[in-house]
């Protein structure tokens, strides 16, 4: 298993690395932790002419709070793992990404890389849209931002132009009285998941469901959001069979999911439906919890 030819160019700053994309647009492959990218070249599922190696730009290796919650693209997983500011700020966040393969995987692997390769099995992707976060790209010339909703574009596609890089990720902070829950179920720890979900419950204050949030991984060609289900929580004093309910709306309406040699459709729909129940449960939990501070 050997890839294909290419150039390798390891730019030490970001105005370097953005003049090769300039210069070879598609044709120039950006290299972050290489756990997703290596492999496939080396199957000659992908053949980029072009290696763009970003290790060296520490510039985009950073953690920030200037008003929301700032992740530079090269931060390595286990960085934002153990940071106090990820934890305060993005429980979230900071709560789904020890499911994200080994402490080994997540020591190279990088925010940015799992984002920009658009997996429809990975974990951050799903966060980024419950935490309706924004992704700057950055070209040349120009920089542009871009809502978690409209970043993603389909299996292994983001809607990244060719000379352009994703250099930071921005997570605004949870509206109040708001719980969090990521779930997921693998065969094996660090398996890809058969199916997963963020659940994000906000209460008013009559305790009701003022808003939520259920976007699913593993279930589709993205991301997929439960809006029938949320529809269904909408104004509703939050139930064990309101949960049971919006999971059956959830795993029926809301999603198609492929199957796979792990699970099949009916399969993955069934285990949505549980985990969207189990998670709404620990949403609400902490939610009431929020209300009480």
């Amino acid at each position: 298993m050997k890839p294909a030819p290419f150039e390798f160019f390891a730019p030490e700053t970001l105005q370097a690395a953005l003049e090769l994309k300039s210069q070879h647009g598609d044709e120039a492959k950006p290299l972050a932790g290489g756990q997703s990218l290596i492999p496939a070249m080396n199957f000659r599922l992908a053949q980029p002419a072009i290696l763009i190696d970003l290790n060296r730009i520490s510039e985009l290796r950073y953690i920030r709070k200037n008003g929301s919650l700032r992740i530079g693209a090269m931060t390595v997983q286990s960085q934002a793992e153990h940071d106090g500011l990820v934890a305060t700020h993005a429980p979230l966040l900071h709560e789904a990404i020890p499911n994200i393969a080994h402490s080994q995987i997540r020591n190279r692997g990088t925010v940015g890389g799992s984002i920009a390769h658009a997996d429809p099995a990975s974990e951050l992707p799903v966060i980024c849209i419950a935490l309706n976060a924004r992704m700057r790209a950055q070209s040349k010339s120009a920089e542009r931002w871009l809502e978690a909703r409209d970043f993603f574009a389909g299996l292994f596609a983001t809607t990244l132009k060719p000379d352009e890089l994703l250099v930071e990720i921005e997570f605004p902070g949870m509206p109040a009285n708001t719980g969090y829950a990521f779930m997921e179920l693998a065969r094996r720890s660090g398996d890809y998941a058969m199916a997963g979900l963020a659940a994000l419950l906000t209460l008013d204050e009559e305790g009701n469901c003022k808003d939520s949030a259920l976007v699913y991984l593993n279930v589709g060609d993205g991301p997929v959001e439960a809006t029938q289900a949320v529809a269904s929580l909408k104004g509703v004093k939050p139930s064990p069979d309101a949960f049971k309910e919006a999971g059956i709306i959830a795993s029926q309406k809301d999603m198609a999911p492929f199957g796979n040699l792990h699970a099949s459709a009916d399969y993955q729909r069934h285990l949505s439906a549980a985990l969207t129940e189990r998670a709404l449960a620990k949403a609400f939990e902490r939610a009431k919890q929020a209300m009480k501070a």
